[in-house]
């Protein structure tokens, strides 16, 4: 693995780990069960199973104190009475897991019955003490000020596992496992290529020889780069380069992912006997994952062996690869520095990236001592209470120090950890910052505090033999760290412990020389973990309030706010008031609202309520703002016997769908790929307009055979109510400037005064020949269809840009949300990809691309169209989503990321005509709203799908899902056929039916008379 290459860069955000009782799924959200032909081709949406190796101590915990239970989660340390080495301790961990959680299985049934993510994370620890009893696996990570999402209590897991989780269900049909490293971080491309379905597949990264040096290296021909030539471990530079001729180098990630096969030699190698299913010598054998078995790998390797030379392999890197390292105390600050410092641009960072940022982080943590950038440089303070007497130099990592009063100056390098053991004591652990813990105690070259161990001995007046240690003990293995009570600690103990130059102190050297010591191996076995996750998870409660106070310039409103109000909720401290201004980022008060009202609804607080909507409220406030800055002035335009008539076709979301809501766009921006249809050969949303002697507004539905007259602004302005009859029409004539506050003059006395002033009344007709909850945005197309027919009839001169906007933020006005796919579905013929950027003013950005797979070869031919006749309104749907993205849940976050880059994919496929790709997309589309939300599939649909699928190659409710019109793709035109042969003689219900489509190029469309 490549070295960690950062610079210098701050996160002053004093309060960040804990996890006392998170809610298990901080991985992915679970999807619901799909039919059978729902696999698409390098997707594997099977579940995993999470494999962890830990210290011992954290092992036996990490159910209870992580709150993550079998059979999801297995955690389990080496044995103590032997190394196993990566592979043994490979072995060990599959074989225990099994033994656990596989009940009936046997080991090869289980192996396949879900994959299996495993992650080492028990080592020692020697160079990163602080985090040694929990495993630098759970180390707690600051939440990065460009993400959203994150928790203040994440670890080092919490970031690690979306990633490895994508490249393992990407993995082809031969994985099984994928193991990998627990003290690294990894980042790459969302879009990951296509992996070779081999027994063994290494990834890797490009790095200089240099880098690559201290890490494995994977050699492959120069003409066949990802065939596995052979590996490396730690090659010299200059050997690298002589093969540099021939061969490409890739440093190995720690990423391996193994099929069954694979699986199967290596626990052979280890003393596995498969047909007693247990090892021989009555646990696994040491063996090294990559020192013997990769060194045994390719097509040449440096040490063959015959049976795992006969597994196939491959390796391939990792686009846009950045790899971070977390194996000593430096590292631990570097790699964050250089993670906060992944995105530079202000604009993205908010008030957030406008402050100086020092490489100073505090997390979990009261600290009263004032920094500053140079003078405290390379400083770590979690879980720890730092009062104000204390001096602090740099180059510290201060963890665990607990409530006190005590005067301490800290010399340059000095770290302290506090690891509470039993109910009441303190191990006092100080170190230098560079120790490696490394080396017999009397050897020449182990240091502690940077010194030789018999140096510190000698100033304090004591010798190894009077302190009971052995010259040739491992410095990891030495008593070295005194137990003690609470009244018996101080500062001048401490700095005695840890001073270049201690003053003389005999009462000193004798308590440290009489007290019950532990070595840093034994701490991790007698760690009190319980009481170090209570104290941290208690800093951590007391840094909320002042996190919201100073919302405005922390990450505060980026937070996973669900997971936040939980944890505020439960400290008891009351809300305090907002600190908002004026000229702050708007989104900030969106949030704000909906995070007290997560808090109170935590606490069962009726008034959760009026917090939520006030978050709505300013959520449409703001939208319809964009409006209301270019209000209208309308005045006819047409001849007093001239019909307006304008025309829409239906949209079908083939992928993107949800990113375009707001917040979410607003905040990230939207990417949707649709289509514009027409249905029976018409345009299936219509709407005729024309003037009339009378001063009043009429509007009559043709399909419901109603009308209604409006004569006053008051019962115009009553679109927001609900049952409102005709609020879609009504919003369209205020949106029109018939509304004062949308007038450009700011409007007349009265309704009637305007439209004589206006030369006559106006006569609406509408028509939607389309099933109410159809799913293809009828509702928001006749929206768009109502202002443009309005818009030419009054002169308004609105651009099909303007109608994009507009309806935006009509449909916050009838309060039913919504984002803007829909009327851009409509507005924009053909087949595009639509994107906005984020930004209150969402201005789309629309890229055609060929009809050719929606065209007569394939459209009602092996492309069908099918009503399901089930009705499924949006709003509900729509505010459970939308209450996720003000949240900024992870989960929803997570899946919204991947339905934007799917639309991307599938933008691809159509590019290329490559139908193959564009059902994949279309189906991971499915998938990915079923994930969004579980009511996408209900079982009505479901039994239709199951029906159809040994013709389907893949299927997609339209809209928000539920019900409405089903997009199929068969197989073939046979599989057509038969599809139409199952539905069209056994429907479903009385008003199932199949509706023919074509393609609509020109989109809204406008005529007069």
């Amino acid at each position: 693995m490549p070295p960690s290459t950062a610079g210098r860069m701050p996160a002053a955000t004093a309060c960040n780990k804990l996890r006392c009782a998170p809610t298990w799924a901080a991985g992915q959200p679970r999807l619901s069960k799909p039919p059978r032909f729902r696999q698409s081709p390098g997707v594997h949406s099977a579940p995993l199973q999470r494999l962890l190796s830990l210290p011992p101590g954290m092992a036996r915990e990490f159910a209870t104190l992580e709150d993550r239970p079998a059979p999801d989660w297995f955690a389990t340390c080496d044995p103590p009475e032997r190394k196993l080495g990566s592979g043994g301790g490979t072995a060990h961990l599959l074989a225990t897991a099994w033994q656990t959680t596989g009940g009936n299985l046997s080991f090869a049934d289980w192996l396949k019955q879900r994959r299996k993510l495993l992650i080492h994370g028990g080592g020692q620890s020697r160079r990163l003490p602080a985090y040694a009893p929990v495993g630098k696996l759970l180390l707690p990570l600051p939440v990065f000020r460009w993400a959203y999402g994150q928790r203040l209590d994440q670890t080092l897991l919490d970031v690690q596992l979306p990633d490895y989780e994508r490249v393992l269900q990407h993995a082809g049909p031969k994985t099984v496992a994928m193991v990998t490293s627990g003290d690294v971080l990894l980042r790459f491309a969302r879009e990951l290529p296509p992996f070779p379905d081999v027994d063994v597949l290494g990834l890797g990264m490009w790095v200089t020889a240099d880098k690559a040096k201290d890490f494995g290296v994977f050699f492959s021909p120069r003409q066949h780069p990802t065939e596995l030539a052979f590996f490396l471990q730690k090659p010299a530079p200059d050997l690298i380069r002589s093969h540099a001729g021939e061969y490409l180098h890739l440093v190995d990630t720690g990423m391996w992912l193994l099929s069954e096969r694979a699986v199967t030699v290596l626990l052979k190698k280890c003393g596995w006997h498969a047909a007693q299913q247990k090892f021989t010598g009555g646990g696994a054998q040491t063996y090294e994952l990559y020192a013997q078995f990769g060194l045994a790998l390719g097509t040449r390797p440096t040490r063959p062996d015959p049976d795992i030379g006969a597994l196939t392999a491959a390796v391939l890197p990792l686009p846009e690869a950045e790899f971070y390292h977390f194996g000593t105390s430096r590292q631990l600050i570097e790699s964050v520095v250089a993670l906060q410092n992944r995105v530079l641009d202000e604009t993205k960072l908010g008030l957030v990236g406008a402050k100086a940022h020092p490489d100073q982080f505090l997390q979990n943590a009261r600290c009263e001592p004032a920094l500053r950038h140079d003078a405290n440089h390379s400083l770590w303070i979690e879980n720890s209470v730092i009062p104000a007497p204390w001096q602090l130099a740099q180059e510290h990592v201060l963890t665990g120090v607990p409530e006190n009063d005590w005067t301490v100056r800290l010399e340059p390098g000095v770290c302290l950890d506090f690891v509470p053991v039993g109910e009441t004591g303190w191990c006092l652990r100080a170190y230098g910052f560079d120790d490696d813990f490394s080396g017999a105690l009397g050897g020449d070259k182990t240091r502690w505090f940077g010194r030789p161990v018999g140096q510190w001995l000698t100033r304090r007046g004591l010798s190894l033999a009077d302190a009971g240690l052995d010259a040739a003990t491992d410095i990891q293995q030495a008593a070295l760290f005194p137990v003690l009570q609470p009244d018996e600690c101080s500062g001048p103990l401490l700095e005695w412990l840890f001073a270049a130059q201690p003053v003389p102190n005999a009462e000193f050297a004798r308590r440290w020389q009489t007290a019950r010591r532990l070595s840093a191996q034994s701490l991790g076995e007698q760690a009190n973990l319980r009481r170090l996750f209570a104290q941290r998870h208690k800093l951590r409660q007391h840094c909320l309030p002042a996190l919201l106070r100073n919302g405005r310039y922390s990450v505060f409103y980026r937070l996973d706010l669900q997971h936040t109000a939980r944890d505020f909720a439960r400290s008891g401290r009351p809300l305090p008031p907002a600190q908002l201004e004026t000229g702050d980022d708007p989104l900030h008060f969106v949030h704000d609202e909906m995070f007290r009202a997560a808090v109170l609804r935590e606490r069962n607080d009726a008034a959760w309520v009026q917090h939520e909507a006030r978050a709505f409220e300013r959520l449409r406030q703001l939208i319809i703002r964009e409006a209301q800055l270019s209000p209208a002035r309308p005045r006819a335009a047409v001849q007093e016997d001239q019909i307006v008539w304008g025309r829409s076709p239906v949209r079908l979301d083939l992928a993107g769908g949800w990113t375009d809501t707001p917040p979410y766009c607003l905040a990230h921006g939207g990417r949707v790929l649709n289509l514009a249809v027409n249905l029976n050969g018409q345009p299936p949303i219509q709407v005729f307009a024309k003037l009339s002697p009378r001063p009043e507004l009429v509007v009559r539905s043709i399909d419901l055979g109603v009308e209604q007259r409006l004569t006053t602004y008051e019962q115009l302005d009553t679109f927001a109510q609900p049952g409102s009859e005709f609020a879609l029409a009504k919003a369209a004539f205020a949106l029109a400037g018939f509304l004062p506050r949308f007038h450009a003059g700011g409007g007349f006395r009265t309704l009637e005064e305007q439209l004589r002033e206006f030369g006559g009344g106006i006569e609406l007709s509408m028509l939607s020949a389309v099933p109410k909850g159809s799913g293809l945005g009828t509702s928001s197309i006749l929206a768009a269809t109502l202002l443009a027919t309005l818009g030419d009839l009054c002169g308004l001169a609105w651009d099909r840009h303007t109608l994009f906007q507009r309806t935006l933020a009509m449909e916050q006005m009838l309060t039913t949300g919504g984002g803007w796919q829909d009327q851009a579905g409509a507005i924009f013929g053909g087949v595009k990809l639509i994107e906005t950027q984020p930004g209150l003013a969402q201005t789309p950005n629309v890229r055609w691309l060929p009809p050719t797979l929606f065209g007569p070869a394939h459209a009602n031919t092996t492309t069908l169209l099918y009503y399901t006749g089930l009705t499924r309104l949006a709003k509900n749907i729509l505010q459970e989503i939308v209450r996720g993205m003000f949240l900024n849940s992870p989960a929803h976050l997570r899946i919204l990321a991947e339905i934007g880059h799917n639309a991307e994919a599938v933008f691809h496929a159509l590019q290329r005509c490559r139908r193959e790709e564009l059902i994949a997309g279309v189906q991971r589309s499915w998938t990915l709203n079923q994930a969004l939300d579980t009511g996408t599939n209900p079982p009505e649909v479901s039994a239709i799908l199951e029906r159809v699928a040994p013709w389907t190659a893949a299927a997609k409710l339209l809209g928000a899902g539920g019900g409405g019109f089903l997009l199929l793709f068969a197989r073939d035109e046979n599989a057509a056929g038969r599809i139409r042969q199952e539905l069209t003689t056994h429907p479903p219900n009385l008003r199932a039916r199949f509706v023919d489509m074509t393609l609509s190029e020109t989109g809204l469309e406008l005529t007069r008379s």
